[in-house]
């Protein structure tokens, strides 16, 4: 790997694990892709075989993008071969949705080999986005390349939604995947 892809490569592994740390208007035409996940019932008595019924996330996306489930386990969109959208779901900690301000205290943290510039910080009852740019700092006191990143949760039910850009995406990238996070729903069962 080069030495200009390590920051890019660092910078991503930080985000997800600041924001595993617990911490609707498009005027485009948007698909939605549903994403089915398995969720458990109540459990059942012990001669009863526990069945998992499939509940869809349904997740606002431009056209051309497409959703993938990772090895992991998150979800991953964007257009094919070029993901943009990386999603992980917490069940059961919808009460851990981070305000704008400690998730972007957060990042300043987590990011402090990095020149900072906060683009955008939003929220409401259901969901929190932060738009940075970052840039490396380099060990010869130089900045490495400047790129834009999105950092959110969305809150739906007991569910709480963590997202976050990859490294080497577009300005307007990063403004889809943010309409995208913050409209993420559940698919009601049919």
């Amino acid at each position: 790997m080069s030495r200009a892809g390590r920051p890019h490569v660092r910078a991503t592994l930080v985000a997800l694990a600041v924001l595993a740390s617990g911490c609707d208007g498009c005027k485009e035409r948007r698909a939605e892709e549903e994403v089915p996940l398995a969720i458990a019932d109540e459990p059942a008595p012990e001669d009863t075989p526990v069945v998992p019924r499939r509940v869809g996330v349904k997740v606002p996306m431009p056209p051309g993008w497409s959703a993938q489930v990772a090895q992991d386990g998150s979800f991953q969109f964007g257009p094919p071969g070029h993901p943009v959208l990386r999603v992980d779901l917490r069940p059961g900690q919808a009460s851990a949705l981070p305000s704008p301000e400690s998730l972007v205290q957060s990042l300043e943290e987590s990011f402090r080999g990095f020149e900072r510039s906060l683009d955008q910080e939003e929220g409401g009852t259901d969901f929190t986005l932060v738009r940075v740019t970052l840039a490396p700092k380099l060990s010869d006191g130089g900045m490495g390349a400047e790129y834009p990143a999105l950092f959110g949760a969305r809150r739906v039910q007991d569910d709480l939604f963590l997202c976050a850009t990859f490294p080497g995406v577009t300005a307007d990238e990063v403004r889809q995947a943010g309409e995208a996070c913050r409209g993420i729903e559940f698919q009601q069962p049919r």
